[in-house]
């Protein structure tokens, strides 16, 4: 049974903060993967000190070809030059499809020759999984690597997410080989629990909330792996050691993110991507602001907000 929640009890002042980034995979305005501006966003994601995740929802990983997402391993490991990376292993398969073991081998295998660590997709045969059939099919999967990231995705994100049961969750921090697991249900409550059954059972199990509408959960010990990082990785560093060091700065530029996160995530959320494209431009980031061919847009009236967002980043750096 899990203890009453008191948030205010859980805040952990002056932490180091694990931040991850979902790095956008950009497009120019005839449907091509940008990668000239793709690499430079990995090096500046590196270089603010974030941990870079590609071929993640951020980076399209459903849209894209396996040899887009091999390409995109293929560039992040020579980018990253022996620094830490974690890359989407994702399953495309088809609502009632049984779950493709194989399939995972093989995305596992591409990533772990890049020198990335697996972050496990669900899948529409990974999450019609129950019970002790669920958790073997990640055993299994953790035989083929010496750690891996898992994943909840809530089904707003993608139509075969799902959220786990705490018994579940629980199943999956007890693999030894699952260092942590992103949490994308939106919803802090949930997210709390988590945190409160990773202090009791594996405190040195990564928490890495996903939630782009409460960035702060950070305060109460997650870590994190946002697509909302991707915006402005320079600024989520900063605002990370502001809470190191106890800078009350945190709360001001922690505010400007989240509005920005509050904005960009609005529904239809999948559409977030190009809103990051939109602000990576005002930003002087990326060349083109144009989603995936086949990627939700944003109303072009969305610029003048971020513009004004853009401005407010300023003071900061």
């Amino acid at each position: 049974m899990m203890p009453a929640i008191d948030p205010l009890t859980m805040i952990r002042p002056r932490r180091e903060i694990m931040g991850m980034s979902a790095i956008l995979l950009p497009y120019d305005e005839r449907g091509r993967i940008d990668w000239d501006g793709f690499r430079e966003h990995l090096a500046r994601t590196l270089a603010a000190g974030l941990v870079p995740a590609i071929n993640m929802d951020t980076g399209y990983v459903n849209l894209i070809t396996p040899e887009e997402r091999r390409m995109a391993l293929a560039e992040t490991k020579a980018c990253a030059d022996r620094r830490a990376f974690a890359a989407g292993a994702f399953v495309c398969d088809s609502a009632g499809d049984p779950f493709n073991l194989d399939a995972y081998r093989r995305a596992i295998e591409d990533i772990q020759e890049a020198g990335g660590t697996p972050v496990i997709f669900q899948s529409f045969g990974l999450t019609s999984l129950e019970g002790d059939r669920l958790l073997d099919a990640y055993r299994a999967i953790a035989k083929f690597t010496p750690h891996f990231i898992g994943f909840e995705l809530g089904q707003m994100f993608a139509p075969f997410g799902r959220i786990y049961d705490l018994d579940t969750y629980a199943g999956l921090m007890a693999i030894p080989e699952c260092m942590g697991a992103k949490h994308s249900s939106l919803n802090r409550e949930l997210e709390w629990q988590r945190l409160l059954l990773r202090d009791r059972v594996r405190p040195e199990f990564r928490v890495l909330t996903g939630n782009d509408l409460a960035i702060d959960m950070v305060m109460y010990g997650s870590d994190y792996l946002l697509g909302l990082s991707t915006f402005a990785p320079d600024l989520f560093a900063k605002r990370d050691a502001m809470w190191l060091a106890g800078d009350p700065g945190f709360y001001e530029l922690n505010d400007l993110l989240q509005y920005l996160g509050f904005f960009a995530f609005q529904p239809p959320v999948p559409a977030y991507k190009h809103s990051a494209a939109q602000l990576l431009k005002l930003r002087g980031w990326i060349q083109h602001d144009a989603p995936h061919p086949q990627g939700m847009r944003r109303s072009q009236s969305d610029v003048e907000i971020l513009r004004n967002i853009v401005e407010r980043m300023r003071k900061w750096g």
